[in-house]
C-alpha cells in the first residue's frame, strides 16, 4: 500500500504542477489581452466609451477562459449575498478602508517628499467626461455607464484575477495574500501607466477592495456597491 502511494504521487505532484501551469497561461494571455486593447482608441468616440470597449473586450476573454476551466462567475462571486448584513458591513469596510489609505498615503507623501508626480485626474476630467461644472444633465447622462465600468472593473480585476492568479500559485494561503497585491499593483498601473500619485491612490483602493473581497466571503455585489458609491463622490466633486 506505501510503495503504490509512493510511486502514485510524483504523478499526482506533476499533474499539479501542470494544472498551475494551465492557469498560468490564462493569465498571461489575459493580461497580455487587457493591456494590448488599450492600444486601440477610437477617437470619434469618448473616454466612456472606449474604457467600456476595453473592459467588454477583457470580459469576452476573461469568460472564454471561464469556460474552458468549467467555472461560472457565479463560483467567484457574481450571485447574491448569503447575507445583506455581511455585504452591508462588506461595503462600508471597503469604502473605509479605501478613504483611510489614502489619507494615510497623503499624509506619509508629504511628510517624506516621496517626489511622485502630481495627480492630474482632476485636470484630464474635462477631456474624458466633458465639462461637468454645474452641468448635472451630463452628470446623469453618464453616470450609469461609470457605474457599469465600476462592476466590470470588480468582476475582472477581484472577481478573475485574484482567482486565477490564486491557482496558479496553488491556492495558499501565500498564493491569495500574493493576488490581492498583484491584482492591486496591476489596477492602478492600468490607470496610469506610470508611478505616480494616482497610480498608487488607485492601486490602495484595489488593495482595500482586495481584502474586502477575500475576508468577506468573497461575493463581489459589496465590491460593485462601494466602487460605485466611490466613483459617484468622484464626479460629484467636479459637478
Amino acid at each position: 500500500m506505501t510503495d503504490t502511494n509512493f510511486e502514485r504521487s510524483p504523478l499526482k505532484e506533476q499533474n499539479s504542477v501542470l494544472k498551475n501551469l494551465t492557469y498560468l497561461i490564462d493569465l498571461a494571455l489575459y493580461i497580455t489581452v487587457m493591456f494590448l486593447i488599450r492600444e486601440i482608441y477610437f477617437s470619434n468616440f469618448n473616454f466612456i466609451t472606449n474604457g467600456l470597449f476595453w473592459s467588454l473586450s477583457t470580459l469576452i476573454t476573461a469568460t472564454i477562459i471561464l469556460k474552458f476551466r468549467k467555472t461560472r462567475w457565479r463560483d467567484i462571486g457574481l450571485s447574491l449575498p448569503t447575507s445583506y448584513r455581511q455585504a452591508a458591513i462588506a461595503t462600508v469596510f471597503i469604502i473605509g478602508f479605501s478613504i483611510a489609505s489614502i489619507i494615510v498615503f497623503e499624509i506619509a507623501k508629504d511628510n517624506m517628499a516621496l517626489g511622485l508626480s502630481a495627480d492630474q485626474s482632476n485636470a484630464n476630467a474635462s477631456a474624458k467626461f466633458g465639462e461637468l461644472n454645474n452641468n448635472w444633465l451630463l452628470f446623469f447622462s453618464i453616470i450609469p455607464f461609470i457605474w457599469l465600468q465600476s462592476a466590470l472593473e470588480e468582476i475582472l480585476d477581484r472577481g478573475f484575477l485574484i482567482n486565477w492568479i490564486e491557482r496558479a500559485l496553488s491556492c495558499t494561503w501565500f498564493a491569495t495574500v500574493s493576488a490581492v497585491l498583484i491584482q492591486a499593483m496591476l489596477f492602478g498601473f492600468r490607470h496610469s501607466y506610470d508611478i505616480s500619485e494616482r497610480s498608487i491612490s488607485v492601486a490602495l483602493i484595489g488593495l482595500a477592495m482586495g481584502i474586502g473581497y477575500v475576508a468577506f466571503g468573497r461575493n463581489l455585489w459589496p465590491l460593485i456597491i462601494a466602487h460605485c458609491v466611490m466613483n459617484t463622490l468622484s464626479m460629484l466633486e467636479r459637478v
